[in-house]
């Protein structure tokens, strides 16, 4: 069978996330007809013009790209009605109209980094993570209207590991995620599969956009809490805590990478402890190694390189407001 007989697919995506699942469809021989990205935008210091990494890798392939500002636009919607696709692929991308969503014969199927319905939201990754899930995985469903609310097509379970972070867990979704989209599009290819309503039992989490406030470490908090909330904020955008050198006004210190820290010392929280080339911070109920920081204005470093860099190792503390 040629390509051209083949059903018709139209992926959406932008980050790294998307290009997982654009290839794993190119790799099993799927039709794919055009990609939908995000426009060009100035990134980095010199505000330079960056391609989305799903650009990229479409014009690698060879592949028709559309960069819309406005997904009602007239002229993109004729452009999209040109390729005449049986399916649209969503991951990782915008809200996107009725318009655009309803067209394909075979609809628009979007991969969801969490199972749903729990995790609905921009940022299912990490707030599972942070919320301390020993378990999450991927979901393909059908979009409708609601955000993350249409039926269940596939789901893949995924345990996460106890110092896993957000990058980690993102990296090993992207792959899963990719394949089970094949699944699932060779499942509503051939007939064989089914779609089923979501339904809430128990506890239903969010996921929503990450803000500067879901990054603050608070030493008052448990440290296994604390410990989850670097992991799900690492590598990007990062956990943060209020630094206080001795003698010197508080600094902004992200933190990257942590552990739980055993010591015989009773915690008082936002105590800091230098023990040989580890940093302890004391928390409600524990102690806290924190292993990779970035003070303000400088590069991140491990705390060995940090500690190796101080003057004094004594009357430092982690600011509790």
């Amino acid at each position: 069978m040629n390509s051209t007989s083949l059903p018709r697919i139209v992926l959406m995506g932008t980050p790294t996330f998307a290009v997982g699942t654009l290839n794993a469809l190119v790799d099993a021989g799927m039709n794919v007809v055009a990609v939908v990205t995000a426009p060009d935008r100035p990134a980095g210091r010199g505000l330079s013009i960056r391609m989305s990494a799903v650009k990229e890798r479409a014009v690698e392939l060879g592949l028709p790209v559309l960069q819309p500002e406005r997904l009602k636009d007239p002229a993109f919607l004729a452009e999209l009605a040109r390729y005449d696709a049986h399916v649209n692929v969503v991951v990782a991308f915008r809200m996107l109209p009725e318009v655009v969503w309803a067209r394909p014969v075979h609809g628009t199927i979007n991969l969801h980094a969490s199972l749903l319905p729990q995790y609905r939201g921009a940022a299912p990754i990490n707030w599972a993570i942070i919320n301390g899930e020993r378990e999450s995985g991927v979901t393909t469903f059908r979009i409708q209207q609601a955000i993350d609310t249409g039926d269940l097509l596939l789901q893949e379970r995924m345990v996460i590991g106890a110092d896993e972070t957000a990058g980690e867990l993102h990296d090993r979704m992207m792959m899963v995620g990719a394949a089970l989209m094949v699944r699932t599009l060779q499942g509503i290819f051939d007939g064989t599969l089914t779609a089923r309503p979501q339904h809430v039992e128990g506890t239903l989490h969010e996921a929503p956009k990450l803000t500067t406030t879901t990054g603050r470490l608070d030493p008052r908090s448990r440290v296994a809490a604390l410990h989850d909330r670097v992991r799900g904020l690492s590598p990007y955008p990062c956990a943060w805590c209020l630094w206080k050198p001795p003698q010197r006004p508080p600094l902004l210190m992200k933190v990257a990478r942590t552990r739980l820290a055993a010591n015989d010392i009773r915690p008082v929280a936002g105590d800091v402890r230098i023990i040989g080339d580890r940093i302890l911070m004391g928390c409600s109920d524990g102690w806290l190694e924190l292993m990779e920081l970035q003070p303000e204005g400088r590069k991140r470093m491990t705390a060995e390189e940090f500690v190796r860099g101080l003057q004094v190792r004594d009357g430092f503390q982690v600011l509790c407001d």
